[in-house]
């Protein structure tokens, strides 16, 4: 099939290379002109790498990336470690790297497998029914199977839904400093309303994410640079040491967390959603990017399958559909855990606190449903 991908990040580079290595004439369209180091750290977890093992990419990601030991929850107000779980004892590796080093990794692949990377095309629209990519840059592309695989503000997207994102309250910063003596762990530092993940990156860096609760947002502020202070100030009672951390950011920027419903149907004609334009998720498990590396993999092999092309698209969205309306759930269920107060606080600290001395594989072995998913084999190749 002549397969059109309608966006470079890591969600359309993965499904390009699964779909190359298939034997489609793939092609992929970004509206960036260069791939270039965007966005920040990034955790690629079991599930995720059960995929990039399968595809020779371990090796690679290895050398892009830190292999995680741990993840700590702490106390955001006095710096106390309430537990210790680790992330080092499952069949495939918990790894921490920057976005732009997975993106460079993903196109290298996939552009070796055969798919043609085109830059500097910003997709408008699509028409599903014949198979036609528009650009703002003109020059329509047809082809068998357009893949939307164009992000959380997708514009394909809309051929198949028109429900509105809404405000979940929160917003996030996110920031890298420079840390050479951070351990390979994940802390999770909370505090009511409010918490940060910090993890290292390769090269002595450190990865920041924090979220606080607000009422309200200005849509036209999605993603923009932030006052460094204004950070700082959000967590003004923090920790010293999580304090320190933040007194060291330069460079900052902030967006509102918005959530997405999940169509009831992901294609039409031959029009398929990938990724975030098919289900965005927000982030508290690190599975935006790793569901997406799911997704290509098995729209790859749905595409395998017998019968029309109906039936076949028809297939990868009820083979993902209700793994990933679970993962989005589970992520909206952290953000509350992480910003208890109060009394509810205390117990759930005491209660992480004794799982930890007591049971610590209780701890990861209630999520092995979603970090320990291996879809290569589930689906094989054929």
């Amino acid at each position: 099939m002549r397969i059109a991908v309608a966006g470079a990040g890591i969600g359309g580079l993965s499904a390009a290379l699964c779909l190359a290595r298939a034997g489609h004439h793939v092609s992929i369209f970004e509206r960036a002109r260069a791939l270039r180091e965007i966005g920040a750290g990034i955790q690629v977890t079991p599930n995720g790498a059960a995929v990039l093992g399968r595809l020779d990419l371990g090796a690679a990601l290895d050398a892009a990336a830190i292999r995680a030991r741990a993840v700590v929850p702490t106390d955001g107000h006095d710096g106390r470690a309430i537990a210790r779980f680790a992330l080092d004892q499952g069949r495939f590796p918990y790894r921490f790297l920057h976005r732009a080093d997975l993106v460079a990794l993903l196109a290298r692949a996939a552009t070796e497998a055969g798919a043609a990377l085109r830059t500097d095309h910003t997709v408008t629209g699509a028409d599903p029914v014949v198979g036609r990519l528009s650009f703002a840059e003109g020059a329509d592309v047809a082809a068998d199977l357009v893949v939307a695989a164009d992000g959380l503000r997708s514009v394909l997207r809309h051929a198949l839904t028109e429900a509105a994102a809404s405000f979940t309250g929160q917003v996030a910063w996110r920031a890298v400093i420079e840390d050479v003596a951070a351990s390979p762990e994940a802390r999770i530092w909370m505090l009511p309303g409010r918490h940060v993940v910090t993890y290292p990156l390769p090269g002595g860096r450190l990865n920041l994410v924090a979220v606080r609760e607000q009422g309200d947002w200005a849509p036209e502020g999605w993603d923009h640079e932030d006052d460094p202070d204004i950070l700082r100030a959000a967590f003004a009672d923090a920790a010293p040491e999580l304090a320190e951390m933040l007194a060291r950011v330069t460079r900052v920027r902030r967006w509102g967390l918005f959530r997405h419903p999940v169509p009831k149907r992901w294609h039409t004609d031959r029009l398929v959603l990938l990724g975030d334009a098919a289900h965005p998720t927000l982030p508290f498990l690190a599975q935006g990017a790793n569901l997406a590396i799911e997704d290509g993999w098995a729209l790859a092999r749905a595409l395998e399958g017998d019968g029309d092309l109906d039936s076949k698209l028809r297939r990868y969205a009820e083979l993902r559909g209700p793994r990933v309306r679970r993962a989005i759930a589970a992520a909206q269920a952290n953000a509350r855990n992480y910003h208890l107060s109060g009394v509810a606080r205390r117990v759930a600290h005491a209660g992480l606190g004794a799982i930890g001395r007591v049971a610590p594989a209780r701890f990861t072995a209630r999520m092995a449903w979603l970090y320990d998913h291996d879809i290569t084999s589930e689906w094989p190749a054929t």
